[in-house]
Order: structure tokens, then sequence, then C-alpha cells
């Protein structure tokens, strides 16, 4: 089945296009993507994911065609930092 694993760190945005087996997992199609090797600082112990933009567990299944997403931690309380002019 086809899928997409999307990571971006703060330099660099990484989206791959891959095939893995069907049933596979969140958990499984991320380390099938190579990103974890590619971006060494990346916790799926403390990250969260998702898919399409929706928060999932590791465990979750995927289907084809879906995007699987690693997020960043947030590292900025958004309630302490100034609005920027637009």
């Amino acid at each position: 089945m086809h899928i997409g694993v999307a990571y971006a760190d703060k330099f660099k945005h990484t989206w791959l296009n891959l095939d893995v087996p069907d049933g596979s997992t969140v958990r499984e199609a991320i380390e099938h993507s190579g990103l974890l090797r590619q971006y060494p600082d990346i916790d799926l112990d403390i990250q969260r994911v998702g898919i399409f933009g929706k928060l999932s567990k590791l465990d979750a299944k995927v289907n084809d065609g879906d995007r699987v997403e690693i997020y960043r931690p947030i590292t900025v309380d958004p309630e302490t930092v100034e609005r920027r002019d637009r």
C-alpha cells in the first residue's frame, strides 16, 4: 500500500512516499521510512504522531494513501510569546 511519511526539523522538511505491507502500523511505517536514521533526534516515546493532522497512536493501522506525520515537541509556550505584527 502507498503512504507518505512527513517530518520537519528547524532546517529541513522531509516527505517520503513509500510502499508498506498491508496491515502496517504507524510505528512500522516510520521505521520503514528511514527517518529515524536520518533524524536521530526523533524520539517516538516522547514525540506525538498523527495521520493527516489528527493525533494517532503508534500502534494504529495505516491505510492506503495516508500521510503519517511526526510532530516536534512544542518548545515555546504560546501564551508567553509576544504576537508578531503582520
